[in-house]
């Protein structure tokens, strides 16, 4: 990271803005309880300029995997006693997960401390910009299927959104991504981009009457459901994004 402000490209200036004021609460529902003994994780949200224009890094998880394989998500993990804060940990992660060299990656910020009471993490999502880019790819297939580089006009796009509706019933936004428009975005990752985009302004009006239903295997692999608590439906109010 360079000293003072990191250099930003214009269209990413909403984003650090939004990294200075958005609450938890703007993000999720779920928090860290308070004196709760949580496990601490971190992940890297790397904007980039790609062939078809600015982009999200993103990983797929292994398809066989004992819970929610081929969950596609940040890079990232455990915050390990090594790593000297959340932006150490979630830079490690991506270096291991997709071979990202760390040196070229510019931290803007962070975003608010979050809750995934499933696994009792509370995760810090760090945001970067992708200065001095590298060739990125599966490091480990035991852990990845595959990394993304997926661009946000194709998460803008409507006719790329959807609702997911879980197997216990809870509902939250969702993306198809990937060539084939195959890959389902969805759970934690899909919300922070829905949210995130939302308060900037980028998003853009789309359907929520759009449902596709999580199947079993994609959530709980060969692990036993654990019941969630409902969520009310995504937040149906959006403003233009720019591109269009």
């Amino acid at each position: 990271m360079s000293a003072g402000r990191p250099v930003l490209p214009d269209w990413l200036e909403p984003v650090r803005k939004a990294a200075e004021t958005i609450t938890a609460d703007e993000l999720s529902r779920f928090v860290p309880p308070e004196d709760a003994e949580t496990r601490d994780g971190a992940v890297l949200m790397l904007f980039g300029e790609g062939p078809a224009g600015p982009d999200l890094l993103l990983t797929e998880r292994a398809h066989h995997m004992r819970s929610h394989p081929g969950q596609v998500s940040f890079p990232g993990g455990s915050i390990d006693p090594t790593d000297v804060d959340p932006v150490a940990a979630a830079l490690r992660e991506a270096e291991e997960e997709t071979g990202l060299d760390p040196a070229g990656v510019e931290v803007f910020g962070t975003l608010p401390e979050l809750w995934l009471p499933p696994s009792n993490f509370a995760v810090t999502t760090v945001l970067g910009w992708w200065r001095e880019q590298t060739p990125v790819s599966v490091v480990d297939p035991d852990e990845v299927h595959q990394v993304l580089r997926v661009p946000i006009e194709e998460l803008l796009d409507p006719a790329h959104r959807m609702t997911t509706v879980h197997p216990l019933g809870r509902v939250g936004p969702g993306f198809l991504i990937g060539p084939g428009r195959d890959v389902v975005l969805w759970g934690f990752t899909a919300g922070i981009i829905s949210r995130l985009f939302e308060y900037v302004g980028w998003a853009r009006d789309w359907d929520p009457e759009v449902t596709f239903e999580l199947e079993d295997r994609m959530i709980f692999g060969s692990n036993k459901p654990t019941p969630l608590p409902p969520m009310p439906p995504p937040n149906t109010s959006f403003q233009e994004g720019p591109g269009q």
